[in-house]
């Protein structure tokens, strides 16, 4: 070994770089323009705030977003969305209760679509909320969080056009 530290500095180098700087270099920038795409465009991450999505989902909880989920298919009751507020990053996230062309209400707690109790095994916290009956234009979703605990005057929920659901929760 040379006292300059002529070795160690090729060694790093080596480490740093691999046996092929120039592949190394290539691999890095398919790396960062995959990552781009990915968390671009096909994956949105979003941090849950507050508590409406309780137990589901806690505060704080990092959620992925598959934004081409409903390409080729409709959203379907129980899904868990990314609802666009104000901006492409600004969302809400909420599950589906009620689809296209249906009535919907809750009545003392209880989620009815067209006047029929619906079953809803991930709402753990429940309260005797009331709303009245509203029908749903074909574009329209109707969606809630899961903690139905909470104030009903706390909570944001209600229609949502089809243009405005970003994805489909998947983490």
């Amino acid at each position: 070994m040379r006292a300059d530290g002529t070795e160690a500095r090729i060694a790093v180098k080596r480490w740093v770089f691999g046996r092929n700087p120039r592949m190394t270099a290539l691999r890095v920038v398919v790396l960062i323009l995959g990552a781009t795409a990915v968390f671009g465009w096909i994956l949105l991450p979003v941090r849950a705030h507050g508590i409406s999505m309780r137990p589901t989902y806690g505060d704080g909880t990092l959620l992925l977003v598959n934004c081409t989920a409903y390409r080729w298919t409709m959203p379907s009751r129980g899904d868990v969305v990314a609802i666009r507020m104000a901006g492409w990053r600004t969302v809400y996230v909420k599950r589906i209760v009620a689809l296209p062309g249906e009535r919907v209400a809750i009545t003392n707690g209880i989620l009815l679509v067209n006047d029929q109790p619906v079953s809803e095994p991930y709402v753990t916290y429940r309260s005797r909320w009331q709303t009245a009956p509203v029908s749903l234009a074909g574009d329209e979703y109707f969606v809630v969080g899961d903690n139905r605990g909470m104030a009903q005057t706390s909570h944001e929920f209600g229609k949502v056009k089809r243009d405005r659901i970003v994805g489909k929760v998947v983490f």
